[in-house]
């Protein structure tokens, strides 16, 4: 009983130890205004005390950031080139050697205290804030959704196959932004298409799971670092699995309308024959275009009775189906386990890793 007792009073001293280090740093932390420069342009200057995330994001700088500013994600990496302090634990696990010796920082994890100078990629200063309408909204899978945005007052959003946006979700204490690949191709330039699949709990899922015709959605964009090789001699490998069909669906019909003779093979692997979404859209597509090949696989071949396609996880058909031969570039999207076995499976078809992309969200 006396150890339970001193346990306790540890504990509560603790956590009022802790308590009193927040309301410290809520209160009693003032650091005035601060000066941001970025890239050498004429700075800025905001309240020290906030996220440097938020800082940059009220001066219309998007940095990209798949977890709102969370701290998961890692994409949030800015050069912090003076005042931003040492590197916090939490910043360790997303960034190499050569990043570290750059002074790469998550600007998430970044508070701002003193005047800064920043580093950023020329590309996020170009990326918009939009907003759009709700056109249509269905769901395609039991649990994922197609929604398409029209964007107000005659924007047009230029954008490359296989990159992405990030959602604004209102009604938050704090933003919260989520990120969604483009499913549309770039041709549709004032309207686009997101497929997004209910996660229980997700803020960005239930919130879009939630919008009706003729709601108002907001997202900048776009960001994403893949490049396709237009080359008609280069074979465009597209490898998707569960709720990674956005970007293939991008993709494959962006290159059905510009490079209708570049070779394409797109593999996508589903559970069971309801998830298996826009099949026939994509065997039609591959009937008019003999440059096109469509592999669909069910995993849950238990459940395949009647299927047609193939059975068993999506990376054994990449095995089967791709030679050693050609040039090729690779882009994959789905669960983690199923990008590595993948990746595997690509090396011994001898692709190099900077020939094979994916966005790890």
């Amino acid at each position: 009983m006396m150890y339970a007792s001193a346990i306790a009073v540890l504990c509560a001293v603790g956590g009022v130890l802790a308590l009193a280090l927040l309301i410290a740093d809520r209160f009693l932390c003032r650091y005035g205004p601060c000066e941001i420069r970025v890239n050498n342009e004429e700075p800025f200057v905001v309240e020290g005390g906030g996220k440097l995330l938020d800082a940059l994001y009220d001066r219309r700088i998007f940095i990209p950031s798949a977890c709102g500013g969370q701290g998961t994600c890692g994409f949030c990496k800015v050069g912090v080139l003076s005042g931003g302090g040492p590197t916090l634990p939490t910043e360790l696990p997303f960034l190499n050697a050569a990043e570290l010796a750059a002074n790469t920082r998550l600007a998430c994890q970044v508070k701002v205290k003193q005047n800064l100078v920043l580093r950023v990629k020329e590309e996020f200063l170009h990326v918009k804030e939009y907003v759009a309408t709700v056109k249509s909204a269905r769901l395609v899978t039991a649990d994922t959704r197609e929604i398409v945005l029209a964007l107000a007052d005659g924007a047009a959003i230029d954008f490359r196959p296989g990159q992405y946006v990030q959602v604004f979700v209102p009604g938050q204490k704090e933003t919260v932004f989520r990120a969604y690949s483009l499913a549309s191709p770039p041709s549709r330039r004032s309207e686009i298409e997101l497929l997004v699949r209910l996660i229980p709990g997700g803020l960005g899922s239930t919130y879009l799971h939630g919008v009706a015709a003729g709601d108002q959605v907001r997202f900048t964009g776009p960001y994403g670092e893949f490049m396709l090789d237009e080359d008609t001699g280069c074979e465009l490998v597209c490898v998707g699995g569960g709720c990674g069909m956005a970007p293939m669906r991008s993709l494959v019909r962006h290159v059905a309308e510009k490079t209708p003779g570049k070779p394409c093979r797109l593999f996508f692997g589903a559970r069971t024959a309801p998830d298996a979404m826009y099949l026939e859209e994509f065997r039609k597509l591959a009937g008019e275009n003999p440059s096109i090949q469509v592999v669909y696989a069910l995993s849950e071949a238990e459940n395949a009775a009647g299927w047609q396609g193939e059975t068993g996880f999506i990376h054994e058909s990449v095995d089967r189906h791709l030679g050693l031969e050609g040039r090729r570039q690779v882009f994959l999207c789905g669960p983690p386990k199923m990008i590595e076995a993948t990746m595997r499976v690509l090396q011994t078809k001898g692709i190099p890793k900077e020939d094979a992309f994916y966005d790890e969200f």
